[in-house]
């Protein structure tokens, strides 16, 4: 093998692997400039790349399988690969891993800074005047809702709520849609349902309270819990509260539209704690493999429920995930609402163009608890809270911006604020005072004629009631 140690000596040309097909023996050489064509144990290790040298690669074709051109020379001087399924691969004579992660972790694309300003160089989206205030109502509406429906939580109202604390910027994710998208939310996805969305997806006060009180006005009839919202008229599908599933579901849903030749696609959201479910993956491999039109949006707030991402992954975040499947993958700051949009209507925009699924991971930050079943300052130091509170807010940044361009007064503030509250503290009164469904709702809507089991056990709960009258709810009428 002295020949190969000279000729790895030489100034370097080319790289190129070559393989005898009459023997074991692959070598990955550095090709020299000579016109010399050595032969060591039957294999070929060297050749020139000079035009001259065309004959003599011509006269070896058989024993070498070319497949890549030399730019400069226009000489077939080829890889060896494999024709495999999904795809022809190459080989390399090299034993290199592919490393568990970047040095470089993935930018994330922001419009605003933190106080408001577009940052220098920026790629956004215009937003004209209407769309502008009409995403900022929202915001104000959600923040508002959130902290009313969480203390009517505390007196004892109702059971449970959710709110989306530090993450309104997700309101710019509805205003990026259209009508006829299919909305596949997680349980604090209430800012996507919010009043002031500008694709249409708008439930009112009205029905925001119906559902947390679980109404006999409730679209859901009081069976499901409550802020797990639902509407076919705005293509809005049922809250779940087992994590990630409708993923999968979202890609079926996603490939049905592509059948049906629909201009509109699913839009299925999750946190960075349903990453962690068996479900992501099937559903963005499913989306992958079937090229369905769904766009996967994961708020990375950054805690789950109470799990910190750095026990829910060692990847860089979730954006990566989406390269393994092959999907087209974006990062964008969460908390940026004008990012959120530019990134969210390009985003749909391919999707429903080219008929395949996109990842999008928002970097956002939860500033309130989990849930009213949370305390999440035994997890997380309240300075963090703090932090993102007052720095990182969104509300204040967008706020800032809007103001900036004449589109916004602090008169227009006191009274929004106050007309927002006095609609739903007034939603919340009447919902209280609204008459629970019947107890037959429960054993309706599923089946045309319920089966034997049911009627069996609608029978056994009566009899059950009858026998412990006092221990029944007396709003719910029988």
């Amino acid at each position: 093998m002295n020949l190969l140690t000279n000729i790895l000596r030489q100034p370097i040309r080319k790289s190129v692997l070559i393989h005898h097909r009459s023997c074991s023996l692959t070598a990955f050489v550095k090709l020299h400039g000579s016109l010399q064509l050595p032969a060591v144990d039957n294999t070929l290790f060297c050749f020139s790349l000079f035009k001259s040298a065309h004959t003599l690669l011509s006269q070896h074709a058989a024993l070498l399988n070319l497949q890549e051109q030399d730019a400069h020379t226009n000489v077939n001087v080829n890889v060896q690969a494999i024709d495999f399924p999904g795809g022809r691969v190459t080989f390399t004579p090299q034993i290199k891993f592919i490393s568990e992660s970047t040095d470089k972790r993935v930018p994330c694309y922001r419009v605003l800074d933190d106080d408001g300003y577009p940052i220098a160089g920026s790629r956004f989206e215009q937003v004209d005047k209407e769309t502008a205030v009409k995403m900022y109502k929202s915001m104000v509406t959600l923040q508002i809702m959130d902290h009313i429906f969480y203390e009517a939580q505390r007196q004892g109202r109702i059971s449970f709520y959710l709110t989306s604390m530090g993450e309104e910027a997700n309101i710019a994710t509805a205003a990026a849609l259209s009508p006829d998208d299919i909305i596949l939310p997680q349980v604090n996805d209430l800012a996507i349902g919010s009043l002031g969305s500008s694709c249409g997806v708008g439930f009112t006060f009205e029905e925001f309270a119906n559902q947390c009180f679980g109404t006999k006005n409730d679209t859901g009839k009081g069976r499901q819990m409550p802020v797990h919202y639902g509407s076919k008229k705005h293509n809005f599908v049922t809250v779940s509260s087992p994590i990630a599933t409708q993923l999968p579901q979202a890609a079926g849903i996603a490939y049905s539209l592509k059948m049906d030749n629909k201009e509109a696609c699913a839009v299925a959201f999750t946190g960075d704690g349903g990453t962690s479910e068996g479900d992501f993956h099937a559903g963005l491999n499913f989306a992958a493999v079937m090229e369905a039109p769904v766009l996967f949006i994961c708020r990375n707030n950054g805690w789950a429920i109470s799990t910190p991402i750095s026990d829910q992954f060692r990847s860089d975040g979730v954006v990566v995930k989406g390269q393994a499947y092959g999907i087209r993958s974006i990062r964008v700051d969460g908390n940026d609402t004008l990012a959120v949009y530019s990134a969210i209507r390009a985003a749909r925009e391919m999707v429903v163009r080219e008929q395949k699924p996109i990842l999008v991971e928002a970097l956002t930050y939860r500033v309130g608890h989990h849930s009213t079943s949370d305390d999440s300052t035994k997890y997380r130091p309240v300075n963090e809270i703090e932090h993102w509170k007052t720095a990182r807010n969104p509300l204040a940044r967008f706020r800032k911006w809007v103001q900036r361009n004449g589109w916004w007064t602090d008169e227009e503030e006191t009274e929004l604020r106050g007309s927002i509250r006095k609609q739903v503290m007034n939603a919340i009164q009447v919902a209280d005072e609204t008459e629970k469904p019947s107890l037959k709702e429960l054993f309706t809507d599923v089946y045309d004629r319920p089966p034997w089991n049911l009627q069996e056990q609608e029978k056994s709960l009566r009899e059950t009631i009858k026998r412990h009258e006092q221990d029944f709810p007396a709003d719910v009428p029988l």
